[in-house]
């Protein structure tokens, strides 16, 4: 099998054009997103069921400013734009794009023509939208009709079903346009004619007979760090060749309770995977004894992981020639990296803990069309545990960035139960599917003046950082529930010994980032 006809998603520097690939994948349809600057040959030489030209922050006649390639409106792909793309759209067929001095930034009513369109069919008529421009479609080219308007925009909306082309001023892929995701399906299924049949059974059939063609009767090494991109990878992997694939996992000794037994057990029962296990807890702590500066302390780390795993590797190498090696890359990764196309050798910027160039192995990437959310429904259905599948993201030096100070043993178990409990109560709460990420840091540099068993402590504060956000980039604080924060809080002070006090991080990112460290 192959990968489907792509519903490309053309980026004119809109911060949305991501989430305009996601809201496609989630209608049921495959879709890639390409340059602006990609010629329509390019394009065209795809095969693309369809064509989205997202918004962008230019104007049509700023100079310089992306234009639609009008070869693009040669051929009979159904175009559907938004936004900036919608006016250059226009532009180029012909409409007229003007400077009304009406400008339009945020909620904005919306009246449309549901019996006339095949984009509003069986919405309201009336509806919010979010808006964000200062030019506007004034006149539709010639043979669209014009189906939505606002105060400040009398051309909204407009579409011509018999050359399957249609846009909006708005943008229907944000939260904020409670119907944005109706409009969208509508143009893909009712415009388009496209059918909603991409699944993660589809995805795991194809990447599977990918592997195979690729990978043949070589064997093939994976780095396991538990997280779900690599499980997931893996697993994609072994579905793939079986026992041509052996797992590295190196226990470093920074991962939170469970997690190594997680790996070494419940990932291992799911998939029957072989897999080799290094503790390399102590050559780890011994390296980081007496560090304190954060960025030291992700260099040594990077360090002895690259060291350990070429050990491994070489005792791999050394039973048999291993060709392949599997990284969890995802599409947001390829996407923000350019768009490349992997290579021979490991670069230091790859998942696995930044191999060597040297290191020279043929890359595997099952993910790297997906996003996050697309690989644990892979996962899923590959039968993986929740628990991996549904793992927070958590960074690869580990607990060793969440302790502010030296990272010493003690200091490590007294940070695992602290996140212990935060997870544990978290999870009890029902609402750890609705946070991205939840760091327990630890000041250990830090006393706290406390009063326990009615005397006087200096105990270490905690600090909790639970956090929202779709793909990391931007994030902002959880606004969990007080009586769950002070569960957390009380079960910390009360059994975790040398703990005093917690507390809540409210930063947003930006100014602040995720991580303390």
């Amino acid at each position: 099998m192959s990968t489907p006809a792509p519903v490309l998603v053309v980026d004119f520097g809109a911060q949305y054009a991501q989430l305009i690939a996601r809201r496609v994948r989630e209608a049921k349809v495959y879709s890639e997103i390409v340059p602006h600057t990609m010629p329509a040959a390019e394009m065209l030489a795809k095969k693309p069921a369809a064509v989205i030209l997202s918004g962008g922050p230019s104007s049509v006649y700023e100079p310089g400013a992306p234009q639609v390639d009008a070869g693009l409106f040669d051929s009979d792909v159904p175009v559907f734009g938004i936004c900036y793309g919608f006016q250059a759209m226009a532009q180029v067929l012909g409409g007229t794009v003007s400077h009304t001095g009406l400008r339009e930034y945020g909620r904005t009513e919306l009246t449309a023509s549901p019996e006339a369109s095949a984009l509003f069919g069986g919405l309201p008529g009336e509806q919010p939208v979010w808006m964000s421009h200062g030019d506007s479609v004034t006149a539709a080219p010639a043979g669209f009709t014009v189906t939505a308007s606002t105060s400040g925009a009398p051309v909204a909306a407009f579409e011509d079903r018999a050359t399957r082309r249609a846009g909006v001023q708005f943008h229907p892929e944000v939260a904020h346009t409670p119907h944005g995701q109706a409009v969208l399906e509508r143009f893909l299924y009712e415009v388009a004619g496209l059918a909603p049949d991409w699944t993660s059974d589809n995805i795991i059939d194809e990447q599977v007979a990918a592997i195979r063609t690729k990978v043949g009767g070589a064997r093939v090494i994976c780095g396991l760090s538990g997280g779900v991109d690599s499980a997931v990878a893996a697993a994609l992997v072994h579905k793939a060749v079986g026992d041509q694939l052996t797992c590295v996992f190196v226990d470093h000794g920074l991962l939170r309770a469970g997690e190594a037994e997680q790996v070494e057990k419940d990932y291992v029962a799911a998939t029957g995977i072989n897999l080799k296990v290094v503790d390399a807890a102590d050559r780890f702590l011994g390296a980081l004894a007496g560090v304190t500066d954060p960025e030291t302390k992700r260099k040594i780390i990077g360090r002895e992981f690259i060291r350990v795993f070429e050990q491994a590797a070489r005792e791999l190498e050394s039973e048999s020639h291993v060709e392949f090696l599997v990284q969890g890359t995802l599409y947001p990764d390829v996407v923000e990296s350019g768009g490349g196309t992997g290579t021979a050798n490991i670069k230091s910027h790859h998942n696995v803990g930044g191999l060597p160039d040297d290191l020279a192995f043929t890359l595997v990437e099952p993910l790297r069309t997906l996003f996050k959310d697309e690989v644990r429904a892979v996962g899923s259905q590959l039968g993986l545990p929740d628990a991996i599948v549904w793992r927070h993201p958590f960074p690869g030096p580990g607990l060793a960035i969440r302790i502010i100070g030296e990272v010493t043993r003690e200091r490590l178990d007294l940070l695992r139960q602290a996140d212990l409990i935060a997870r544990e109560e978290l999870t009890a709460s029902g609402l750890d599917r609705d946070v991205w990420q939840f760091p327990v840091v630890l000041l250990a540099d830090v006393r706290s003046v406390g009063v326990q068993g009615d005397g006087r402590t200096y105990g270490h504060p905690v600090v909790l950082r639970p956090v929202s956000s779709d793909d990391a980039m931007t994030a902002d604080w959880s606004r969990l529930p007080h009586d769950l924060i002070a569960k957390i809080s009380n079960r910390i002070t009360n059994e975790v010994p040398g703990v005093n006090r917690v507390v809540l991080d409210v930063t947003s990112k930006p100014p602040g980032t995720i991580e303390w460290e």
